[in-house]
């Protein structure tokens, strides 16, 4: 029987770096990924040289039937496997200052960022309930704890993810599953790649934006045994950035 860890969003960035974090303490490896099937090639290759093991599954987390239809499917024909850990890392950002939002931008960044965590989670957290074990790890954002502006979709998208992690966890905790939420600042990926770094550094007590192998020893930690009492918590990765 393999034990697996889902990362959504696994393509790269923070999501490649959990892959191979969690591949390393030997999970086998299930990548989600929308649309980057090129990225989503070379994390597996990142893993396979590894020596790890990993497997992609396609399909959008914001999706409802997707998800049933791809991941569902996945979960019937692995019956002796283990789905133990789900990172919800997907997620997309469409900043504006709310007065100019168009309604389309609040849907897709709530959805993609909220919504899925439902459909997703839903989805592997009764086999987690049956093994009496399971981890379940939520990428939120410095946005969701203080709020940023002109991102006002994506920080009640992440902040309405905090809740969650935080309800969820109460739900589960007596079956073994912790949920947690981990929450990153300023990290660089191509997603903070158009931001100012030098000039942001400023703010940050550390004086310098985070690399994604910081967000991902963390998750690594919080999906081992040794996190077996840590639950409903949102651990900031920041750099003493809160204000």
């Amino acid at each position: 029987m393999a034990k697996y860890a889902l990362i959504t969003g696994g393509s790269r960035g923070i999501g490649r770096a959990i892959c191979l974090q969690l591949a390393r303490s030997g999970y086998a490896i299930l990548l989600n990924y929308r649309s980057n099937e090129e990225q989503a090639l070379v994390t597996k290759q990142v893993v396979t040289d590894a020596g790890g093991h990993c497997e992609l599954l396609p399909f959008d987390v914001a999706n409802k039937t997707d998800v049933q239809s791809v991941l569902g499917e996945w979960i019937e024909v692995h019956p002796e496997d283990s789905l133990d850990i789900l990172v919800n890392n997907a997620g997309v950002r469409k900043d504006n200052l709310m007065m100019f939002m168009p309604d389309e931008e609040w849907d897709e960044v709530l959805t993609t960022n909220l919504d899925s965590f439902f459909w997703v989670t839903k989805l592997v957290l009764g086999n987690m309930l049956v093994n009496r074990f399971g981890r379940i790890i939520n990428i939120v954002s410095l946005s969701g704890v203080k709020g940023m502006p002109g991102q006002t979709n994506y920080s009640a998208a992440k902040a309405g993810l905090i809740g969650a992690t935080k309800a969820l966890a109460q739900e589960v905790a007596r079956k073994g599953v912790t949920v947690n939420a981990v929450a990153p600042g300023f990290i660089k990926t191509d997603m903070t790649e158009e931001l100012d770094e030098k000039a942001l550094s400023v703010m940050i007590p550390a004086r310098r934006f985070g690399q994604p192998e910081d967000v991902a020893h963390i998750v690594n930690f919080l999906a081992s045994a040794e996190a077996g009492y840590i639950t409903g918590e949102v651990i900031n990765v920041n750099g003493g950035l809160y204000t």
